[in-house]
């Protein structure tokens, strides 16, 4: 095996097209921490002290389009690792009781027959997140 080059992701930037409902899903929803700001960007940067993300407003919310992944190259979803069982059912709740958050569907098996559970909703401003329990 050969050296890696990479260790993983550094942070991960979201195009978003509300700023403060965005980090309030991930503060107030899922108990990130916000690390930084950089208001002229303008941009939020928020982290479970783990995963730093990068959650930056488009320039014209009225007129930015959403993402389509049967259109667009581009990130389809973002994924999210809890726990275990007992935490996804934990974050099931948090998530689907925060303002503006639509679920794609509930916790379920990755796979059928599959250990690993998640479930994916998109959180306000459009995009979507998945939560899944280890492989």
């Amino acid at each position: 095996m050969t050296n890696k080059l990479t260790t993983g992701a550094h942070h991960i930037g979201l195009a978003v097209p509300d700023l403060e409902a965005a980090r309030d899903f991930f503060t107030e929803g899922l108990g990130f921490a916000v690390v930084g700001e950089r208001p002229s960007y303008p941009a939020i940067f928020v982290s479970d002290g783990t995963t730093l993300l990068t959650l930056w407003r488009v320039e014209d919310p009225a007129t930015a389009t959403h993402f389509d992944r049967r259109k667009n190259i581009g990130l389809h979803h973002l994924a999210l690792g809890v726990a275990d069982h007992a935490a996804l059912g934990q974050v099931f709740a948090r998530v689907e009781a925060h303002p503006g958050v639509r679920i794609e569907f509930p916790p379920q098996p990755i796979a059928e027959g599959a250990q690993p559970h998640h479930f994916v909703c998109f959180m306000p401003g459009g995009l979507r997140i998945e939560f899944a329990t280890p492989f």
